[in-house]
C-alpha cells in the first residue's frame, strides 16, 4: 500500500494514507462476519434439526439488515460525515455480536436471527460509509482501482472468518448427524444443542471486543475531512432523480443485486456440493494434506464430518484464489479499461458455473472453485462504475448499492429449496442450483457489455 500512497491516496493537498489504512481495516472486518456466517447455515439447520431452506434465514435476517439500513445510513452519513458513519456502524457490529450470548440463553433459533440483523445493521452503516470514502481519497480518475485495492483486503477478513468457523465453531460442534439427532429423546437434544450453541457463540463474543478496540482507535484518531463532509446538503428527491436518470447507476444496482446473490450461493452452499461430492470417496494425496492442515484426521473413505470439513478447506482455497485475483485486477485495471474487465469475468463465470453444474464429481468441485477467481474484481468494480461522476450525490448512491446487497438474502433460500429436493430429473438438485449464479454471472456480463459500449 505504500507505494500507492503519492499517487491515489491525495487530493486537494490532503493526504488520506492514514484513514485509507483504518478505513480498509473494516473492510476485512465485515468480511470476517460475511464467512463466518456462511458455514452457520448448515450449523444452525443440524442444531436445531431444521431444512437447508430453514437454515438460509441465517442469511434472509444477515442481508436484509444490510437492506433496511442502507437508506438510513446514507441519510445520518449526508447529515453528520464518513466518520461517524463508520463509529456507529462498529457500534451496532459490536452490540449484534454481543447479542449472541442472550440468544443462547434462550435456546432457541429466532433470537439468533434478531442478533445477526442487528449485526448487518451495522455492517451496512459500515460499507454505506467506506465504500464512498475510499472512492473519495484520491483522483477520481483512480477511484475504481483504490476501491478495488481497499476491497482486497475484505478477502483476507473472510479468510480468517472461514478459519474460525471451522476451527472454533465446525470442528467443536458435536459431530452427530441431522438424521440421528432427530432420532435423539428430548431431553438428549436439549443438552446437545445448549453444548453447540455455547461453542457457536463464542467467536462472536471474541469479534465484539475487537470492534469495541477499533470503535475506540478510529474515535480517537484525527481524520481528515472530506470536502464532501463539509458541503452543502442537497435535498432526498433531487438527489435520487439525478441517480435514477444515470442508465450506469440503475443498471449498476441491478448487477450489483446479482453479483451479491451469487456470491453468497457459491460460498454458502460449497459446503453442500463438496459433501455430496466426496463423502463415501477416497481422498487424493491433496486432499488428506490438506484434512491434516485443518486438524481432521485422513480417512481412507470419507464420512459426512471430514467431507465437510474438506469442503470447507476447498472453501478457504477458493477465498485465496479471490484474494491473489483481486490484487491482479488492481494491477490490471491500470491498463484495462473496468467494463471490459468486467465483462470477460462475468463471462469466465458463466463458463465455470456450467461446468460445475455438468461436470459433477470432483471436476466440478474445481470449477466451483474457480467461480471465486471470476468474482475477484466484481463488486468493487461495478460500485465505482456505477457511482463514476456523481459526486455529492454518491452518499445517496451508495445507499443503492448497499441495498443491492439484498441479493444474498433473496437468491439463497431459493437455491436451498432446489437443493431440498433431492434430485430434479437425472440431476442431483444440489448440482443443478448453481443455475442460479450462472443466471447471475449472465446480467452482470450484460452490465458491463453495455457499459463498454457507453465508454
Amino acid at each position: 500500500m505504500e507505494s500507492s500512497k503519492p499517487s491515489i491516496l491525495k487530493k486537494d493537498g490532503v493526504n488520506y494514507f492514514l484513514p485509507f489504512i483504518l478505513i480498509t481495516f473494516c473492510f476485512a472486518l465485515w468480511g470476517f462476519a460475511n464467512d463466518i456466517t456462511n458455514p452457520m447455515v448448515k450449523a444452525f439447520s443440524k442444531i436445531f434439526r431444521m431444512s437447508v431452506t430453514d437454515g438460509a434465514l441465517v442469511q434472509v435476517a444477515f442481508y436484509g439488515g444490510y437492506f433496511a439500513m442502507a437508506i438510513p445510513a446514507a441519510l445520518f452519513i449526508r447529515r453528520f460525515s464518513y466518520k461517524s458513519g463508520v463509529l456507529v456502524g462498529l457500534g451496532l457490529y459490536a452490540i449484534g455480536a454481543l447479542l449472541f450470548l442472550p440468544a443462547e440463553k434462550t435456546g432457541s433459533y429466532y433470537p439468533f436471527l434478531i442478533a445477526y440483523f442487528i449485526l448487518t445493521c451495522g455492517l451496512s452503516f459500515l460499507e454505506t460509509s467506506c465504500n464512498p470514502y475510499i472512492l473519495s481519497m484520491g483522483p477520481e480518475q483512480t477511484a475504481t482501482r483504490r476501491l478495488n485495492l481497499a476491497q482486497s483486503f475484505n478477502p483476507c477478513g473472510s479468510i480468517l472468518g472461514m478459519f474460525v468457523a471451522m476451527n472454533f465453531i465446525q470442528n467443536r460442534l458435536n459431530p452427530m448427524s441431522s438424521a440421528d439427532r432427530a432420532l435423539l429423546p428430548e431431553q438428549e437434544f436439549e443438552a446437545l444443542k445448549h453444548s453447540d450453541l455455547q461453542i457457536l457463540i463464542a467467536p462472536y463474543l471474541v469479534i465484539a471486543l475487537v470492534i469495541i478496540a477499533v470503535f475506540a482507535v478510529i474515535l480517537l484518531v484525527r481524520m481528515p475531512k472530506n470536502a464532501s463532509d463539509t458541503s452543502e446538503h442537497t435535498a432526498f428527491r433531487p438527489t435520487l432523480r439525478r441517480l435514477l436518470g444515470r442508465k450506469s447507476y440503475r443498471e449498476g444496482v441491478i448487477a450489483q443485486f446479482f453479483y451479491v446473490g451469487a456470491q453468497i450461493m457459491c460460498w454458502t452452499f460449497i459446503i453442500q456440493y463438496g459433501t455430496e461430492v466426496l463423502v463415501g470417496t477416497v481422498p487424493n494425496g491433496f486432499e488428506q494434506g490438506l484434512l491434516s492442515l485443518l486438524g481432521q484426521s485422513p480417512e481412507a473413505v470419507l464420512g459426512e464430518k471430514s467431507a465437510e470439513v474438506l469442503s470447507q478447506g476447498y472453501n478457504i482455497i477458493a477465498m485465496l484464489g479471490f484474494i491473489i485475483s483481486r490484487f491482479i485486477c488492481t494491477a490490471l485495471l491500470k491498463y484495462v479499461k473496468a467494463p471490459r474487465m468486467l465483462f470477460c469475468f462475468a463471462l469466465a463465470g458463466i463458463l465455470f458455473s456450467a461446468l460445475t453444474i455438468l461436470l459433477g464429481g470432483r471436476a466440478g468441485l474445481y470449477c466451483l472453485v474457480a467461480i471465486s477467481l471470476c468474482m475477484s474484481l466484481m463488486f468493487p468494480t461495478i460500485y465505482g462504475m456505477a457511482l463514476e461522476g456523481t459526486g455529492e450525490d454518491a452518499k445517496l448512491g451508495s445507499a443503492g448499492l448497499i441495498m443491492a446487497i439484498l441479493g444474498g438474502s433473496v437468491l439463497p433460500p431459493l437455491q436451498a429449496r432446489i437443493i431440498d429436493a433431492g434430485t430434479v430429473g437425472s440431476f442431483s438438485a444440489v448440482h443443478l442450483s448453481f443455475i442460479l449464479p450462472l443466471v447471475c454471472f449472465a446480467v452482470i456480463a450484460i452490465y458491463g457489455i453495455r457499459q463498454k459500449a457507453s465508454s
